[in-house]
């Protein structure tokens, strides 16, 4: 199995290690010359074994190119990043979901295969598995695997409930993540279990996160706020320390992605991750999300017009941004807005709020007699 992936990215070539952070940009004649090596099954370059030492201690003396390194195949397109919503199904129940839905349906295997076949073949080559639980998913494993195979450096976005689970855990070591996020929901069972309505919620993700730690998985802690546990907050931070390389707060709650208004209740008063004016993000062109039938989309949020790729393959992908493009135009309750350079919501999320009917003080910041429709 390969320690070290290298892939062209853009007009740059890129080396990177599994479970590894810092990476190497190559020059092109570098890339070119570790293809023929491995095409070969020629020795590894003198100048891949001095960097291999240096950027990540390796010592590869002795070893084959083809033995070491994936060199993965040009990319179709020019996409770098990608998510799958590997299922929407959770053994959770948390208050707050954007999910209107949770049920385990989607791909069969062959499916997905077909669908991370597609995901390398469009370039990307950071990838995060997320749902509903990615881990409870049946193909979850071989999935993970798979992927891995195919030369992706892989995330897991997961409540960390199974974690512990030495099929989980056995498969993290041996095909280790960039990063695992564990969404922390409190600092105690009482708090857990209300937020996640799930019994045992809080003993389920600390037996995870201990058993993270003792792999040496890089782990990254999401806080996840609402109003049922910011009394706990200090506390959160203190576990996401004791168990994690680093973490982050998430207060903002978004309504459900098809409308609903329901988390929105659930909002930490007075708490907002919204600090930052919205200057544009990569989705839809250099970015994508797939959801568990392998429709892609531009984000999890902006999901109109899904591109069907398991009918109509990696170059499918091409429509994608322009169908991202349209869905950022400022239409609905912002249309003719004069104070939208100043927003600090992407278009997508501020029309699943509207199709809420939520507040506009939830949002936006911008009174309603600031911002007229």
């Amino acid at each position: 199995m390969h320690q070290l992936l290298a892939s062209a990215q853009g007009p740059r070539f890129v080396m990177a290690r599994p479970g590894s952070v810092g990476g190497l940009q190559l020059p092109p004649a570098w890339f070119r010359e570790l293809e023929v090596a491995v095409t070969t099954e020629g020795e590894l370059p003198a100048w891949l074994i001095e960097k291999a030492r240096a950027v990540w201690g390796l010592d590869l003396h002795g070893q084959s190119a083809a033995d070491t390194v994936l060199v993965r195949p040009s990319p179709s397109l020019g996409f770098s990043r990608a998510t799958w919503e590997i299922n929407q199904g959770c053994n959770f129940n948390c208050e707050h979901c954007y999910l209107a839905q949770r049920k385990f349906e989607g791909l069969d295997w062959e499916g997905k295969k077909r669908l991370l076949d597609i995901v390398r073949d469009s370039g990307a080559l950071w990838f995060q598995f997320t749902g509903g639980e990615p881990t409870a998913d049946r193909d979850f494993h071989r999935a993970w695997e798979y992927a891995f195979r195919l030369g992706m450096l892989l995330e897991v976005l997961t409540n960390g409930s199974r974690l512990h689970s030495p099929e989980v855990i056995g498969l993290l070591r041996t095909h280790p993540p960039q990063k695992v996020v564990v969404s922390l929901y409190g600092a105690s069972k009482e708090t857990a279990e209300a937020v996640t309505r799930t019994p045992k919620a809080f003993d389920l993700v600390v037996k995870g996160l201990e058993a993270a730690r003792a792999a040496g998985i890089n782990v990254e802690i999401a806080l996840v706020v609402t109003k049922a546990n910011i009394h706990e907050i200090d506390a959160m931070r203190g576990i996401a320390r004791q168990y994690a390389r680093s973490y982050k707060e998430y207060k903002s709650i978004s309504p459900t992605y098809d409308g609903q208004p329901d988390p929105l209740a659930t909002q930490a008063l007075g708490e907002s991750d919204r600090a930052e004016v919205f200057t544009g993000c990569p989705a839809g062109h250099t970015f994508f999300h797939a959801d568990p039938w392998g429709r892609a989309t531009m984000c999890k949020v902006g999901r109109e017009n899904p591109i069907d790729l398991m009918r109509e393959g990696v170059f499918g992908l091409r429509a994608l941004p322009g169908i991202s493009d349209a869905q950022m135009l400022r239409t609905g309750g912002c249309q003719g807005c004069k104070l939208s350079g100043t927003c600090r919501v992407c278009r997508p999320m501020a029309k699943a709020f509207q199709a809420a009917k939520a507040p506009l003080e939830s949002y936006c910041q911008h009174r309603r007699k600031e911002a007229p429709a």
